[in-house]
């Protein structure tokens, strides 16, 4: 793999040496952190780091539940994105845990896709380089380029939406370091297409907090959401975030009766699109990678460079 993939992905310090590393245990690490770094908020991430941690994962592999519920929040999810971001474990061991607990190819598939979409976006680095952060195409939503912010708005770095959705999904990324696939691909499209940032702001912010953020799979997927590499904008309504989040948001949202996802696809659609002629050349429907989400792309065709969610494979 070329030098650049390495030093993109990492960034050491000049001085390896400037904090102490022999330190009793999770906690004396966090008060550390919370003496070097006194404006910094919330705890470690209760996600464990470690061969050891990622072979409990690999071995509580279920490819059959996971083809199930992978789309709820509360899915049979592996977790092991982390682990396999920072090289602790390869593509290989997960696909051969996978391969041990099925009795058909079929009931692998699924979770067998994901680490090919992993291993697509890697490809894609390697091609395109630092051309990962610009768009790859023209966005299909009819609004000037310019148009989109660049800097993230405070309301959604802080958690202060009022959407309870959004804003539960902006503590756990920042207090955890991971957020379901699902999840991520909600906020993307909320951050583009509602609120007009541009792809990258989103982008580099998940990149500030993700664990197992990529920049290949981070940056070419937000664009998949902003149809900078896709053939179409990917959006969802209320009723398919409460479906899959289990309705866990909705009860206790202090928007409900101003919800901006609370519509039909079709009204949603031209109220966030500023141009319908391309929409419509082709019969509207779900994303074919997502169907059994519910959400909706404008089309189910898609850019011949294919299809993925938010930095895969996080499951």
């Amino acid at each position: 793999m070329p030098s650049r993939f390495s030093s993109a992905a990492l960034s050491w310090p000049d001085q390896p040496g400037d904090l102490p590393r022999d330190l009793s245990d999770r906690r004396a690490l966090d008060h550390l952190l919370a003496e070097e770094f006194p404006e910094a908020s919330g705890t470690l991430s209760p996600l464990r780091g470690g061969r050891h941690a990622a072979d409990e994962k690999l071995r509580r592999i279920d490819p059959r539940r996971y083809t199930k519920s992978r789309n709820h929040l509360k899915g049979a999810v592996t977790g092991l994105s982390p682990y396999i971001r920072h090289g602790v474990i390869t593509l290989a061991e997960v696909r051969d845990a996978v391969f041990e607990r099925i009795r058909s190819r079929d009931e692998g598939s699924k979770l067998i896709n994901e680490l090919g979409w992993r291993d697509f976006w890697q490809r894609m680095w390697l091609d395109l380089g630092d051309g990962i952060n610009n768009s790859q195409e023209d966005m299909k939503t009819g609004h000037d380029p310019a148009s989109y912010a660049r800097e993230l708005p405070e309301d959604i770095r802080a958690g202060r939406t009022g959407l309870a959705c959004m804003d539960g999904f902006r503590n756990q990324l920042t207090s955890s370091g991971w957020l379901h696939n699902h999840a991520r691909m909600w906020m993307a499209a909320y951050l583009v297409h509602w609120r007009k940032v541009h792809w990258k702001a989103g982008a580099d912010w998940f990149l500030e907090h993700l664990l197992d953020g990529d920049p290949s799979s981070n940056h070419l997927s937000w664009q998949w959401v902003a149809s900078s590499f896709s053939h179409k904008p990917y959006f969802f309504n209320k009723g398919n975030l409460e479906r899959f989040s289990d309705g866990q948001f909705c009860r206790n949202c202090e928007s409900t009766e101003r919800c901006p996802f609370d519509a039909s696809y079709e009204q949603l659609e031209n109220q966030l699109f500023a141009s319908q002629a391309s929409i419509r050349d082709v019969p509207t429907g779900r994303n074919r990678n997502h169907r059994d989400h519910g959400d909706r792309r404008q089309s189910p065709k898609r850019s011949g460079r294919g299809n993925a969610a938010m930095a895969r494979p996080q499951r």
